[in-house]
């Protein structure tokens, strides 16, 4: 069969032991009964796809959920072959498997790591079991950092902490003592996410019901720019808006040293052709696929996939999705199909790309569309340019360290 184009592979993993109070992804407490009959659905949907879309060529699998860690070793064995029989996953492929702290042991580690997960990252959020509880997070900073403890002892080297700032009460402080802390384990990429109080969550109406005090907006972005100013002193490379990765000691770029952005005027070194992965093998493979706006093949409950010139999501509920599975002979149901047609997915491609530090390139650009920015968002780029939210020298464009802060604003100009 045909060796098709990559795509990424994503594995939603919906299943949690309570949900936590500011979630809204496509999540479900008490229904971990349901997970050998899914991870058969998630089979029989990967094993229709290689049908659909021929042997793609997979060079990052992300677990994601959901807590995908709940998952017994036997049925992860079991997702990797069906996946590895449908699909040539690379050599070298990047394999990440998100994982809860309270919810692993040494043991558990070690079948990951056996099994080929080569990436694991760790949801801790905080240092400060006061914020973990009003988070509704199940671990202690204890746990967590056990869980690191015995993620190293099993032999993986290239380890993520998720925190989040911005939270109700938070002090610049904590925050900064949270940073201090997640430093000292000595993660290879750290992602730092702004708490966003999503309505119907427990979160949103405890704040609408005054017994929290609503996040400060003007403090969060100092939080941000206190992480900025860490990380690249401790050696982080700053190659997302959330993202940090530890920079490439033996990078063959000279004389790089982490900075808050990338690059600074003063740092000549750094090109512009250079991408993420040359500065750092820390960057996030698979989530590079999404900012660079590349193909992705999702399965599961709820998993979204833009493939063939079309983005679709799958039916969300985990028992409505093993019925369909089990039944039809056909794709999963498929819901919010769109079809991506070519000024979409420029306007995508833009307002992706420049979540990224390396930009969005002019060569890049023009090799995929037969067109160059200029003459697709010339008019986009000089007024927001003018605003200072970006930079731009007919190569390359950039967001502005301002820009940074009202990304939103920025990408809603291109879509």
């Amino acid at each position: 069969m045909t060796i098709h184009k990559p795509a990424a592979l994503y594995m939603h993993i919906p299943f949690c032991r309570s949900r936590c109070a500011y979630c809204d992804f496509n999540t479900y407490a008490g229904l971990e009964e349901l997970i050998p009959a899914y991870v058969t659905a998630v089979c029989r949907e990967i094993e229709v796809a290689g049908e659909r879309w021929g042997r793609l060529t997979v060079p990052t699998i992300y677990f994601g959920g959901g807590t995908p860690s709940l998952l017994p070793l036997d049925l992860v064995r079991e997702l990797f072959q069906v996946a590895r029989s449908r699909f040539y996953v690379s050599d070298d492929a990047e394999i990440t498997l998100e994982a809860n702290p309270g919810t692993v042991t040494v043991g558990y580690l070690r079948g990951l790591r056996s099994l080929g997960v080569n990436r694991l990252s760790l949801g801790v959020q905080s240092a400060h079991d006061d914020e973990l509880r009003l988070l509704g997070r199940i671990h202690t900073w204890a746990e967590a950092v056990e869980a690191v403890e015995w993620a190293r002892e099993a032999g993986f080297a290239n380890l993520n902490l998720d925190l989040i700032f911005g939270l109700p009460a938070q002090t610049l402080a904590r925050w900064h003592q949270t940073l201090e802390a997640a430093l000292r384990l000595s993660p290879e990429h750290l992602s730092l996410y702004c708490l966003s109080v999503e309505e119907g969550t427990p979160l949103e109406r405890r704040i609408a019901s005054g017994a929290l005090p609503a996040a400060d907006e003007d403090l969060a972005a100092e939080m941000y720019e206190l992480a900025e100013e860490m990380l690249a002193e401790a050696g982080y490379f700053h190659y997302e808006i959330s993202n940090w990765a530890k920079a490439n000691p033996k990078s063959q770029i000279p004389n790089y040293k982490p900075q808050k952005w990338w690059p600074e005027p003063e740092t000549r070194s750094l090109k512009h052709e250079t991408l993420s992965e040359e500065v750092s093998p820390y960057v996030c493979r698979h989530n590079l696929t999404y900012w660079r706006n590349e193909p992705w093949l999702g399965v599961g409950a709820g998993a979204h996939s833009w493939l063939g010139g079309r983005r679709w999501a799958n039916v969300r509920h985990p028992r409505e999705y093993i019925a369909a599975c089990g039944t039809s002979c056909q794709l999963v149901p498929h819901q919010e199909v769109e079809e991506i047609d070519r000024r979409k997915e420029m306007g995508e491609t833009m307002m992706l790309g420049l979540r990224l530090a390396e930009g969005v390139r002019d060569t890049r650009f023009q090799a995929r569309f037969g067109r160059g920015l200029e003459q697709v968002f010339g008019a986009e780029l000089a007024e927001l340019q003018d605003l200072g939210l970006l930079e731009w020298n007919g190569r390359v464009t950039r967001l502005t360290a301002r820009g940074r802060l009202v990304g939103n604003y920025v990408f809603a100009h291109f879509v």
